[in-house]
């Protein structure tokens, strides 16, 4: 991964999960809990890839892991963000971006749902029921409504924030320039284009040489 997409999904990882356990999780909503986490792996594994997705899926659900007050064993969440990111990440389009809404929000339910399923599946084999007591078709159907609701207002956001990030202009600029002075420094020092410059005032000089030495001929012929 480059510096600055794992600066950016660092902070904004860091960010949404800050958000999701001092806010979201206080919400007391029936059912599941909006999961900011999740829509930002989303978010940038559709700008970044499947590659990418994963391993911010795996980072994002390692740290929600180890967060208070989390009470399940290490490497659940990693387990279930980094498959999630990877499949999302598949869904990215060639240039980057999307042309609706529908693809998108897609995902978004697609995921909410997964990545409860995965999760109740993984705890189901650790000896984690908890997901038969509150009603695994509640906690579904809430979770795919909460990140549904919760997605228009930060998965467009993020992906326009990660293409930005991804193409930055400004070091574009400064990479063209700096090559075209590199160029334009080798062409000067005599090498490439220089060379007929050089060829051409041999040429003049050679006929320089020969004029004068024609009137120094007719000079000695006079005397």
């Amino acid at each position: 991964m480059r510096f600055n997409r794992m600066l950016l999904s660092a902070t904004l990882v860091v960010v949404a999960l800050v958000i999701q356990v001092s806010v979201l999780a206080r919400l007391h909503l029936p059912g599941a809990v909006p999961d900011l986490l999740l829509l930002t792996v989303l978010a940038l594994a559709m700008v970044y890839g499947h590659v990418s997705g994963a391993l911010i899926g795996f980072g994002a659900g390692l740290l929600a892991d180890l967060a208070p007050p989390a009470d399940h064993a290490a490497g659940r969440y990693a387990l279930v963000l980094c498959v999630i990111g990877y499949l999302a990440g598949l869904a990215k389009p060639d240039n980057g971006r999307l042309k609706s809404a529908t693809a998108p929000m897609a995902v978004v339910v697609a995921a909410a749902i997964g990545s409860t399923l995965l999760y109740a599946g993984v705890g189901a084999l650790v000896g984690d029921t908890a997901a038969r007591h509150v009603g695994l078709v509640s906690l579904l159907f809430t979770a795919a409504l909460y990140d549904l609701l919760l997605a228009p207002f930060v998965v467009p956001g993020l992906m326009g924030l990660a293409r930005r990030a991804e193409n930055n202009p400004l070091a574009e600029t400064g990479t063209s320039t700096k090559a075209a002075d590199v160029s334009s420094g080798w062409l000067s020092s005599g090498t490439g284009l220089r060379i007929g410059g050089q060829r051409g005032g041999l040429r003049v000089k050679a006929a320089k040489a020969r004029v004068a030495r024609a009137g120094r001929i007719k000079g000695v012929k006079r005397l």
